[in-house]
C-alpha cells in the first residue's frame, strides 16, 4: 500500500474530491505522462490509465492531466484503469505552447518549490534564469536557483555579480554531484510532502541531480560527452520522483524555448529588481522607455541598474504583454463563436 501523504495528498485535496460526481472512486497523482497514457501512482501501486473520451476530445491540450495532477479513476483489470475526472489545479507551472501565439502547455502541478537549474559553463544564461523565475513566481511557486556542475572551473566573482539582482529575493545554491556536502544542503531545503520541479535547459545535469538527490539511479543520464567535455541531454519527458523520507521530485525535458504566460506585467519590475528606481519616476504610468523624469532610465544611465537586467525587463514585459493580449482576443473569439452556435440551435429548435 501506497501512502499518498508522502506525495502530497492532503485533507484540502479530500474535501476537492468529495465535491466531484466520482468521489466514491480511486484517486492518485500522475507520475508520468505518455503520449497516450499516463502513469497514476495511487494507493494500489501504479497504474497504466487512460482518458473517458468526454475528457480526451472535451477539454483543450492544457487542461488535460500533466504530472503532479490529482485524478480519480475507475480501475479496471489488473494494474489499469480509465481516469474520469481531475481535482482543480494548484501552483500549475506553464509555458507557452512552443509555435503558438496564446496557447499554454502545462508542465507540473502542486508544485511547491521550482529549482531553476544552471550549470557553471557555457550554459549558464542570467537571462534565461529570469525568464523561468518571472512565470515561476506568477503561479505562486517560490523559486529556488540551483547554479550546477560547481565542481568545473568558472569565475566566482563575475557569476555573482550577474546574479546580485535576484540574490535578495531567492535563495541560491551552488551544487555538484561530486561534492555530497553541496548535494545534502539542497537536500535538507526539501521538506516531507514537499513537491520540487526542476527547470532548466538541456545538459545542466537536472537529471543527475534528481539521481543524487534521491540517492538512487532512477533517472537515465548521459556520460560527459569526449568531444565537448559536457552532458548530454537525456530526460524526454516529465517524470515524478519520491525522496526516501522527504519530497517529490519532478524532473523535466530541457527546453530551448520557455515563452511566457504571464498576466500581470506590473510585477516585472519588482521580481528583477527594478521597483525601487520605478516608484520614484515623475509619471506613475511611466513604462519606463522614453518618458521624461524616469528614475529606471536614470538608474541605467548612472550605472545603478545594469543595462542588460533593464533590456531583459523590456524585452519580458513586451512577450508578456503580447501573450495576454492574444489570449484576450482568442477568448473573444470563442465567446462569439459559442453565441454565433446558440443562435443557429435556436433558429433551428435545437
Amino acid at each position: 500500500m501506497e501512502q499518498l501523504e508522502t506525495y502530497g495528498w492532503s485533507d484540502k485535496l479530500h474535501q476537492l474530491k468529495q465535491q466531484s460526481p466520482h468521489s466514491s472512486l480511486s484517486h492518485g497523482r500522475v507520475a508520468v505522462v505518455h503520449r497516450t497514457c499516463y502513469e497514476v501512482i495511487s494507493e494500489n501501486g501504479l497504474l497504466q490509465c487512460e482518458l473517458t473520451g468526454n475528457m480526451l476530445y472535451g477539454k483543450p491540450d492544457y487542461e488535460l492531466p500533466c504530472v503532479g495532477d490529482w485524478v480519480i479513476f475507475q480501475p479496471f483489470d489488473e494494474g489499469k484503469g480509465i481516469i474520469v475526472d481531475m481535482l482543480p489545479r494548484e501552483r500549475t507551472l506553464y509555458r507557452k505552447k512552443s509555435g503558438t501565439v496564446a496557447d499554454r502547455q502545462a508542465i507540473a502541478s502542486y508544485v511547491d518549490k521550482a529549482f531553476i537549474v544552471q550549470s557553471l559553463d557555457d550554459n549558464f544564461n542570467m537571462r534565461r534564469a529570469e525568464r523561468f523565475m518571472v512565470q515561476i513566481l506568477e503561479e505562486d511557486i517560490s523559486p529556488v536557483l540551483v547554479l550546477n556542475k560547481a565542481d568545473l572551473e568558472f569565475d566566482r566573482q563575475k557569476v555573482e555579480e550577474q546574479i546580485q539582482h535576484i540574490a535578495r529575493q531567492i535563495p541560491i545554491f551552488y551544487t555538484s554531484i561530486h561534492r555530497p556536502e553541496s548535494v545534502s544542503l539542497l537536500r535538507e531545503f526539501i521538506s516531507e510532502g514537499e513537491t520540487v520541479v526542476f527547470v532548466g535547459s538541456s545538459g545542466v545535469g537536472k537529471s543527475s541531480l534528481v539521481n543524487a538527490l534521491s540517492e538512487k539511479a532512477v533517472l537515465l543520464t548521459s556520460d560527459i560527452s569526449a568531444s565537448t567535455g559536457k552532458g548530454r541531454h537525456t530526460s524526454t519527458r516529465r517524470e515524478m520522483v519520491l525522496m526516501d523520507g522527504s519530497g517529490v521530485l519532478i524532473d523535466t525535458p530541457g527546453v530551448r524555448e520557455f515563452g511566457l504566460t504571464v498576466d500581470n506585467t506590473d510585477s516585472l519590475a519588482e521580481i528583477l529588481d527594478i521597483s525601487d528606481y520605478a516608484g520614484s519616476c515623475r509619471f506613475k504610468d511611466c513604462t519606463h522607455t522614453n518618458e521624461p523624469g524616469c528614475a529606471v532610465q536614470e538608474a541605467v544611465d548612472n550605472g545603478l541598474l545594469d543595462a542588460k537586467v533593464y533590456e531583459s525587463f523590456q524585452k519580458l514585459k513586451r512577450e508578456a504583454w503580447h501573450f495576454t493580449t492574444s489570449e484576450h482576443e482568442k477568448r473573444k473569439k470563442e465567446k462569439s463563436f459559442t453565441k454565433l452556435v446558440e443562435g443557429v440551435k435556436k433558429l433551428k429548435g435545437i
